[in-house]
């Protein structure tokens, strides 16, 4: 399992792109997670699906509200990760007003939360092998913080947690 110290695994994400420009084409686009992390600091949160209760009751709507104070506090961008397709994240982005604050990153295959070894098996709820619920501060593709939820919790991994992290 990754811990403070790691460098996150090798990974392709996909992300949902509405508008063509800076390079991007509309609809899916790779988002290699070395080179994206690369020099920068990231706020990143990952669950175990698009359109769930707490994920979209609490965790998601969490960071999205506290997009100005994890900037002020140094953070360039919050990820939001978890086990869908792009096109899934990009709706439910659209349902959350994510915008431009948070990026919806899908892990389609789970081959970034299994190299983490993050993943939790939600196979007899018919949802298959999922991210766990958790946060974790990166700096420059290396975890920083990193805060894991207990099954069926949501204490740890909220944006008021890592943004306190974040300031410390």
């Amino acid at each position: 399992m990754i811990q403070v110290g790691d460098t996150l695994p090798a990974a392709t994400l996909m992300e949902y792109v509405e508008v063509e420009g800076n390079g991007c084409s509309i609809g899916p686009n790779p988002v290699d997670v070395a080179k994206a992390t690369a020099g920068k600091t990231i706020a990143l949160f990952a669950l175990p699906g698009a359109f769930t209760p707490t994920c979209s009751a609490k965790h998601v709507p969490g960071y999205v509200e506290s997009y100005e104070a994890f900037k002020a506090a140094g953070v360039e961008e919050i990820w939001c990760v978890s086990v869908n397709d792009a096109f899934v994240m990009g709706a439910w982005a659209r349902d959350q007003k994510t915008g431009t604050k948070v990026r919806m990153l899908a892990d389609g295959s789970a081959d970034f939360s299994k190299a983490t070894g993050l993943t939790l098996d939600l196979t007899t709820r018919g949802m298959g092998l999922r991210s766990n619920r958790y946060s974790m501060l990166v700096k420059d593709g290396k975890v920083t913080s990193l805060n894991i939820e207990g099954p069926g919790k949501f204490e740890v991994s909220d944006a008021a947690t890592l943004l306190a992290q974040v300031k410390a």
